[in-house]
């Protein structure tokens, strides 16, 4: 049984950030990856995705051309040759990640891990004993026990499929469906949204979300809440998904059906009892400093923890917490007030901090900016079809508790805002700041 200091249970983001800690300190570290190196994001999920996002952008500014005095024919969008762009993209990942472990002196294993004791794992029939373990093996479709389940396909099809389907149903109202659809809706297919929650995108800002399915349903998505998955069955050579919605039953062909149910921790073939790793249906309980209640010996990070933001940036943070953990013994904890989240649809939508509700339900006294831009010189000089913030200051302090964009180049501005949160900077020292104009960025003086 060979030893390590700390053998970590997943080559992706939030595996990579626990070495650069514990190599620092010279501790000897082991990657176990059953796949490529990098995990979902920069394989199959961030990275591909942003490529066809960013052919939606292109279709979203050709489709506003004539505003600019621009008079053009239809665009017509070659589906296998974006998919084989994405694939070149992101083709070598996996190696330059492999040369950057290797640089830093970490073990790179290839295999299926599994707990054989508190401090042990067992690896395609290698046994290898830690001092800590960490648990870093990222996050899985979730699965729906619906009758025709065996039909629905994931994420991860989408983004190796050469083929432009012609119409498709997102089965679950959630980012990877907002997201993916807008790149199909662009690129001309039939995109049909069914979620069975009442609401939509519920970690959003609620009025942000009725900004972005206004604009989704203007290009063409249909959005269904309150809609019950009944089956899914071939029929005719196609998918055919019966649902109910308003008390009635309806029924809609498709040639793909996509399940955007939102995602659990990949724990499930680890054996976390032999770990004495307790856990609830695959949510591991952890304290404050992403230990195992049940291990102190084994930490969890990234999209493995149940109940922290599944972002990239996130599982990259928690990473460095747990390695600096390791080194240090538990005396770090995450924050997670302060960071920023975007859905990539086409607009894009943007947010940092409380929402209004979540500010009245902790009892913060906010005042609340809501802009509708759109009659703003920025947006008609962009030609913009959704322009719109709502920027929440503490009224006791002038801090900035929560800043939501949709439009008008949010997904970029929401740093500002998130830099403003992070060192104490005032809305109104905010405001004072001299910026470029005529820019986006200018406009934030405009919006408390």
């Amino acid at each position: 049984m060979k030893k390590y200091d700390v053998v970590i249970l997943g080559g992706g983001n939030a595996g990579m950030g626990v070495t650069v800690a514990t190599r620092a300190a010279g501790l000897s570290v082991a990657m176990i990856e059953a796949r490529d190196l990098g995990g979902t994001c920069p394989n199959r999920g961030c990275t591909p995705k942003k490529v066809l996002v960013a052919a939606a952008h292109a279709l979203h500014e050709i489709e506003r051309a004539d505003r600019h005095g621009i008079t053009i024919g239809k665009p017509r969008l070659d589906w296998r040759a974006l998919i084989e762009r994405e694939k070149d993209i992101i083709d070598d990942i996996p190696s330059r990640l492999s040369g950057l472990m290797a640089k830093r002196g970490v073990d790179v294993i290839v295999g299926e891990a599994a707990f054989i004791g508190s401090n042990a794992i067992s690896v395609d029939g290698r046994e290898l004993e830690a001092r800590n373990i960490v648990i870093a093996t990222g996050s899985k479709p979730r699965p729906l026990s619906i009758p025709g389940a065996e039909h629905l396909t994931i994420s991860d099809d989408v983004l190796n499929d050469p083929v432009l389907p012609h119409a498709v149903v997102f089965v679950g109202g959630g980012v990877i469906a907002f997201e993916l659809g807008h790149v199909y809706a662009r690129a001309g297919v039939d995109v049909t949204i069914l979620e069975a929650l009442p609401h939509l995108l519920g970690v959003f800002d609620a009025d942000a979300v009725a900004q972005i399915r206004s604009e989704s349903e203007r290009i063409g998505i249909r959005v269904r809440t309150l809609a019950w998955i009944k089956k899914i069955e071939k029929a005719e050579g196609r998918l055919r998904v019966t649902f109910a919605a308003d008390g009635v039953e309806h029924a809609l062909d498709a040639d793909r059906v996509v399940n955007c149910a939102g995602r659990v921790a990949n724990v499930e073939g680890l054996d976390l009892g032999a770990g004495v790793v307790v856990h609830r249906e695959g949510r591991i309980e952890i304290d404050d400093h992403l230990r195992s209640r049940s291990n102190p010996d084994v930490y969890v990070c990234g999209d493995a923890v149940w109940n922290s933001p599944q972002l990239s940036p996130v599982a990259t943070y928690e990473g460095g917490i747990v390695g600096r953990n390791i080194v240090d013994g538990p005396r770090h904890r995450p924050h997670y007030g302060q960071i920023p989240a975007a859905l990539y649809t086409v607009p894009a939508l943007a947010s940092v901090g409380l929402t209004e509700a979540k500010a009245k339900e902790q009892g913060v006294g906010v005042k609340v900016h809501v802009n509708d831009m759109l009659g703003w010189l920025s947006a008609r000089t962009y030609a913009e079809t959704v322009a719109w913030s709502k920027i929440l200051v503490e009224e006791t302090t002038d801090r900035i508790v929560g800043a939501h964009m949709v439009g008008h180049a949010g997904e970029e501005l929401i740093h500002l805002f998130t830099l403003a949160m992070k060192h104490g900077i005032t809305a109104s020292q905010l405001s004072d700041m001299v910026y470029g104009f005529p820019t986006f960025s200018s406009d934030i003086r405009n919006m408390m």
